[in-house]
C-alpha cells in the first residue's frame, strides 16, 4: 500500500504557472510508475503526464511543451511544473501510482491501483 497526498494548486491567470506536488508514502520500496490526472466537471479524468518505474516520462499532447513531470525517488516525491497555463487546464489534479510499469510513462486511468485526494487548479483568462 502506498498513500499519496498533493500539494500546490490554486488560482492562477492564464500564461500562469503552478508546481503540484505529491508525496508518497507507505510502501515505498517497491518501484512505482506515477502519474498526474486531472478530472474536469461533467468530464472523465484523463491522463496528464507520468513517468515510468525506470524514469520515462510521457505526457498528453494537449500539454506538452508547456508542462514537466519529474521525480524524486529518495524521497519519494512526484512533482508537475506547469508553465503557460490556459483556462481549459482548470480541473482537480490527482497523483496517482501503479507499481512496476517499465518502459513508457501510462497515461490510462484504469492501471493505476492508488490515488491521491486532489488539488484544485484553477486559470481564468
Amino acid at each position: 500500500q502506498v498513500q499519496l497526498v498533493e500539494s500546490g494548486g490554486g488560482s492562477v491567470q492564464a500564461g500562469g504557472s503552478l508546481r503540484l506536488s505529491c508525496v508518497a508514502s507507505g510502501d515505498t520500496a517497491s518501484s512505482y510508475c506515477m502519474g498526474w490526472f486531472r478530472q474536469a466537471p461533467g468530464l472523465e479524468r484523463e491522463g496528464v503526464a507520468a513517468i515510468s518505474s525506470d524514469g520515462v516520462p510521457r505526457y498528453a499532447d494537449s500539454v506538452k511543451g508547456r508542462f514537466t513531470i519529474s521525480a524524486d525517488n529518495a524521497k519519494g516525491n512526484l512533482y508537475l511544473q506547469m508553465n503557460s497555463l490556459k483556462p481549459e487546464d482548470t480541473a482537480m489534479y490527482y497523483c496517482a501510482a501503479k507499481r512496476h510499469a517499465y518502459g513508457l510513462g501510462r497515461l490510462a486511468t484504469s492501471e493505476y491501483e492508488y490515488w491521491g485526494q486532489g488539488t484544485q487548479v484553477t486559470v481564468s483568462s
